[in-house]
């Protein structure tokens, strides 16, 4: 079986074209025939060695990826048949890159509560789009357990993560300040943007003309941290996406949030899909690339300021 893989860390460069054994679904699993696999920015990390005291205990190739549409091809015993999963359906799923190879492969086997229809009339590469960065969404939310009302502040409100929670958040009913650059002020609001504040120097300075005494809580999708902490209010919260420690003063309480902890809970997973088809969720791609063009989409990726994902393509049918 054919992935795109690297052998060491470092620059786009790396990735190549790999060979692995062909899987095979075990129990409680099914094989997938990918055709999409979305780039996310932690793909990047592990890609450039980021995270590589996290893939110690593991053996090279390492293949990343771990959003991916496709077809089951392989079916294995022990599926719940209320799960109504079929050999020649549309999916989408989520691959753990970390324990064992990731989504920009040809097949890979995943565990039924990974997976869920593709979202109607959804096109691979759009499918392949949304399902991780909705559910790290989600999973930081429900790690914060704000009630409804309270203030939420998404850094990066434009970006991978943020423009999952910013709708979530809205639906939840918390009043939501999205911080992005100022063309995106638009878009954001369409998600349910309550408030808007342009990024850079000094915004943590300017989220009290929004709310006086500061934000309940803040998901920092921008990585912004202690940047960002001025804005939160005594005894709140920030919730945290790559497992920082510190001590932001005034009670503010650190909250780590790993999507991982997620990536079997079926039911959120069957939600988000039915949220994308409700129109609620957004589906963006930037661009797409044929999987063999990996480095290039990462070159691309490195640069930043994308709206949407970029998707490597395998070979796939015509969508239905």
């Amino acid at each position: 079986m054919k992935a795109i893989g690297l052998t060491q860390y470092g620059g786009p460069e790396v990735l190549h074209l790999i060979e692995l054994p062909e899987p095979h679904a075990g129990a409680g699993e099914v094989r997938v025939r990918v055709h999409a696999a979305a780039i996310n920015p932690v793909d990047a990390l592990l890609r450039n060695g980021s995270l590589a005291s996290a893939y110690a205990s593991h053996q090279p190739p390492f293949v990343p990826g771990m959003d991916i549409s496709g077809t089951i091809d392989q079916i294995g015993p022990d599926i719940d048949p209320n799960l109504d999963l079929h050999v020649g359906q549309a999916v989408v799923g989520l691959v753990n890159s970390m324990a064992d190879h990731g989504g920009y492969s040809e097949q890979v086997v995943l565990p039924t509560a990974s997976v869920t229809a593709i979202p109607a009339d959804a096109d691979w590469a759009h499918a392949a789009s949304f399902l991780m960065n909705a559910l790290a969404a989600r999973n930081a939310l429900d790690r914060l357990k704000p009630p409804a009302g309270e203030t939420v502040l998404v850094t990066g409100a434009a970006g991978a993560l943020g423009s999952y929670a910013v709708p979530l958040a809205h639906e939840d009913g918390l009043r939501v300040i999205a911080l992005a650059a100022d063309e995106d002020e638009p878009y954001l609001r369409s998600l349910g943007a309550d408030e808007f504040v342009a990024r850079g120097d000094r915004a943590a300075e300017r989220v009290p003309q929004i709310a006086a005494d500061g934000v309940d809580a803040v998901i920092d999708a921008a990585l912004l941290f202690d940047e960002i902490a001025p804005a939160v209010r005594d005894g709140g919260k920030l919730v945290d996406l790559r497992s920082r420690d510190g001590d932001l003063g005034r009670g503010i309480k650190i909250i780590h949030a790993d999507v991982r902890q997620r990536m079997t809970d079926h039911a959120a997973i069957v939600r988000l899909r039915e949220q994308v088809e409700s129109g609620l969720l957004p589906m963006r791609v930037a661009q797409t690339f044929p999987a063999t063009s990996a480095v290039e989409a990462h070159r691309l990726l490195d640069k930043g300021n994308l709206h949407g994902r970029i998707v490597l393509l395998f070979d796939a049918p015509n969508q239905q």
